[in-house]
């Protein structure tokens, strides 16, 4: 569904990923962990441009989409979900999803898609005429995830989705990437987390220095390297 080749990118001329393969399957979660400043959501960024792709190419569903605008990629099917959130904070939860539907024309296919992440979310039909500023971190990362849902993807880009959250809400929110996968929506995700993350993965690429440094299924997991240094040696 999702391939790139040899991806070297970053910004400006500041180059961060040195010839990066990443490969997403239809239904998959793919999982990106690393160290900070391992590359791991400039290669997201790339993908969705916004970093500068100085070669290499993105491919999605046969399609070269290197050079495509944000707005073009996420009529092709493809969303993304920044890290820490970037909601409107001044707006409602209904007006957040509202905005996250600009790319749709036909106003019974949004109400529809409301109705759709409502359903998914209870919490967020519960809050819609509230400030999104006033939810709590989980709240307004189940948000942000609705806000993505919205735009019908095939394919979601998550960067972080854990971030600041307490363990039962990252819990509750690893649950809901899990059931969104289940309705045939892939995910690449960049997490810290990497034990949770990688736990309900298909694959996970490990990024080192803005290279992958290591790949594959579950089996990883219990490569001594991946128990040392991201799980304390446990």
């Amino acid at each position: 569904m999702l391939s790139i080749k040899n991806l070297y990118s970053g910004y400006d001329k500041s180059e961060i990923l040195h010839g990066v393969d990443i490969d997403v399957n239809p239904g998959e979660i793919v999982v990106m962990i690393g160290p900070n400043g391992a590359g791991k959501s400039t290669a997201l960024k790339s993908i969705f441009s916004l970093a500068d792709v100085y070669s290499g190419k993105i491919i999605f569903k046969g399609k070269d989409i290197t050079k495509l605008k944000t707005f073009e990629l996420i009529e092709l099917g493809i969303s993304y979900v920044p890290q820490g959130r970037q909601l409107f904070q001044n707006m409602t939860v209904l007006e957040n999803l509202q905005m996250g539907a600009f790319i749709i024309k036909d106003q019974d296919v949004i109400k529809k898609g409301i109705e759709d992440v409502f359903e998914k979310f209870p919490i967020l039909k519960e809050k819609q005429n509230q400030v999104s500023a006033t939810l709590s971190g989980g709240q307004q990362q189940m948000l942000a995830i609705a806000r993505a849902l919205i735009q019908n993807p095939q394919i979601l880009l998550l960067d972080e989705p854990s971030l600041g959250l307490s363990p039962i809400m990252m819990h509750e929110i690893f649950d809901k990437i899990i059931e969104i996968k289940n309705e045939g929506v892939a995910i690449l995700m960049v997490e810290q987390n990497a034990r949770q993350a990688m736990c309900i993965a298909d694959r996970t690429y490990v990024l080192e220095g803005g290279r992958i440094g290591m790949h594959g299924g579950k089996e990883i997991i219990d490569n001594p390297k991946i128990k040392d240094i991201y799980f304390g040696g446990v």
